[in-house]
């Protein structure tokens, strides 16, 4: 059996595997058996049997929760008293065998490899069925096979393959799914149920699968092979060279298009369009990086949209139909309500020293004219040394005082290194706030929100990775009107939110619809239509561990 591959088998030897486990777990609440529930052309009461002593029964106490694969493959088949899964008359593979077969080929377009789940060796255990000499033992072998197979490949889509934290130690998002796949099971002679019941319904994955898999099939285009391959050792723009180039990018986005303009080019449109789906700097011009892009193989960008699709399946399944996204590294804010997008803004994150960590937090309430106390990490990296440089003046500057536990204000010349943790340091509203005049809550561990700032000129920037750790946001004033007055549907306009900063004096809002916000890192996300993929910077370098993690496993 050392050429069966590893999943199948595990399935194939469960009969003398799991007959040694089961003295590890109680083999009680034996069930009454269903027999002949449905007419399959061959004995239950030996298939049964043999089944009951190949697979025995779990522990039910065991949680949930803790249960391996192995474990789901004994609770399945108990909740199914020990019938078959997947067979029907005269021991051949029914149609929800068939069916997954066929999904289970298709789940390379969702980044995973068939051969993980043991696609091949099944369809050869299938081979096997509905022959004259096909046996008990036979018909055992694919149909527990065919449950590890699909057990394990539900959760890989459900929750993902990889653990988040062996690859990012800043992801924080929780994945709230519930695991059925069991119980589910137990239906599939009546209703097929698909792996779609497992994947992501953000709107993202569905078009970085499509992504997958147009990628995928460019790599048998012998015409863009061609017109890649004419480019190399190229320097110089002939017609010829930009006929190819032309051909490529239509090849890779077939989506760009471009229009008569008398101040911008088609030609310029059309290679900007290309480095903005490419996550290149969009210079419009066949610079070095574009044109090793337009030489590279299109498989090369396979394993970033696996990666990406990996880091969705991490996140909740289903995001409702109001919320909001912040891709960090495209550095850009997404305020979407019943699918389509509300609002679209650019935000500033962290800087690399001080990265933005992805999470999950819901939107409580928003401040008007708020003050700013000064985070400890800030307070120790920044505060510190600058007080310790230029004391009174340095606090000035910024607007800041210092107070004690009592709330009375401290004289600076008192902070030293050995006793500043003991004040508090605060900004008062105004002009110069490091918040701005709104701040939107998100209660989390980490204390991370989104703000206005002072600092409007850098959103005119490529590079916003500038801020240590919070977001803050483009266009903070019309969301804010936006949510009081469309989402809380209160009388308020930009005119009484002017009219609120002119006080200079704290109001909060309280939301009586909290605001689902997901913080998220992909270098791979839709474009403004919502329709195409386009590719992002790694700002923080953080796909290639994972993409290592991937493959590997």
């Amino acid at each position: 059996m050392s050429d069966i591959h590893p999943v199948v088998k595990k399935s194939i030897t469960l009969i003398t595997l799991l007959t040694i486990l089961c003295g590890a777990y109680s083999c009680k609440n034996k069930v009454k058996h269903k027999k002949n529930i449905v007419a399959t052309g061959f004995s239950y009461d030996e298939f049964i049997e043999k089944m009951e002593a190949a697979v025995p029964a779990t522990d039910t106490s065991v949680p949930k929760k803790l249960r391996n694969v192995t474990l789901d493959i004994r609770y399945a088949y108990f909740l199914n008293d020990y019938n078959p899964i997947w067979l029907s008359h005269g021991y051949k593979a029914d149609e929800a065998a068939e069916r997954f077969l066929k999904e289970l080929d298709e789940v390379r377009w969702d980044g995973l490899d068939p051969e993980t789940y043991g696609y091949t060796q099944l369809t050869k255990l299938k081979e096997k069925l509905g022959k004259k000499e096909t046996t008990v033992g036979d018909a055992i072998a694919f149909d527990t096979s065919l449950t590890r197979s699909y057990l394990t490949v539900a959760k890989d889509l459900l929750i993902g393959r990889i653990v988040p934290k062996k690859v990012d130690s800043l992801w924080y998002h929780v994945n709230d799914s519930s695991w059925n796949a069991p119980q589910l099971l137990t239906d599939m002679q009546v209703k097929y149920n698909s792996l779609d019941e497992f994947k992501s319904t953000v709107p993202t994955y569905q078009l970085l699968r499509n992504e997958y898999k147009q990628v995928w099939t460019l790599m048998a285009d012998s015409e863009l092979r061609a017109a890649s391959i004419s480019l190399e050792g190229v320097k110089s723009l002939d017609s010829s060279a930009k006929a190819n180039i032309t051909a490529i990018i239509n090849k890779e986005a077939p989506w760009i298009t471009t229009e008569a303009n008398d101040s911008v080019s088609e030609w310029t449109q059309m290679l900007i369009a290309y480095q903005n789906y490419m996550g290149v700097r969009p210079t419009g011009k066949a610079d070095s990086t574009t044109m090793n892009l337009l030489r590279t193989s299109p498989d090369s960008l396979l394993p970033k949209i696996a990666a990406n699709l990996e880091r969705i399946r991490w996140m909740q399944k289903d995001f409702g139909n109001l919320y909001i996204i912040v891709n960090v590294p495209l550095m850009q804010l997404f305020f979407r309500q019943n699918g389509i997008n509300a609002m679209h803004m650019r935000v500033v994150v962290g800087k690399p020293v001080r990265q933005t960590p992805s999470l999950y937090a819901v939107m409580s309430n928003v401040v008007l004219n708020p003050p700013w106390g000064v985070p400890s990490t800030i307070l120790k990296q920044d505060v510190l040394p600058g007080i310790q440089k230029s004391g009174n003046e340095y606090m000035k500057k910024k607007g800041l005082k210092a107070y004690d536990r009592d709330g009375k204000l401290v004289n600076v010349s008192r902070i030293n290194a050995k006793n500043y943790k003991r004040y508090s340091y605060k900004q008062a509203p105004g002009d110069d706030n490091s918040l701005g005049y709104v701040k939107f809550n998100l209660p989390n561990p980490w204390d991370i929100y989104l703000h206005d700032t002072p600092h409007r000129d850098d959103f005119g920037k490529r590079d916003r990775a500038l801020s240590s750790g919070c977001i803050r946001l483009q266009q903070p004033q019309e969301m804010a009107v936006f949510i009081l007055s469309q989402i809380e549907k209160k009388d308020f306009t930009q005119g009484k939110l002017d009219t609120i900063i002119s006080t200079h004096k704290t109001q909060w809002r309280v939301l009586s619809n909290k605001i689902p916000v997901h913080i998220a890192y992909l270098t791979a996300f839709e474009d403004t239509t919502g329709k195409h993929i386009n590719f992002v910077r790694d700002v923080y370098h953080r796909d290639d561990k994972l993409i290592s993690l991937l493959s590997a496993k």
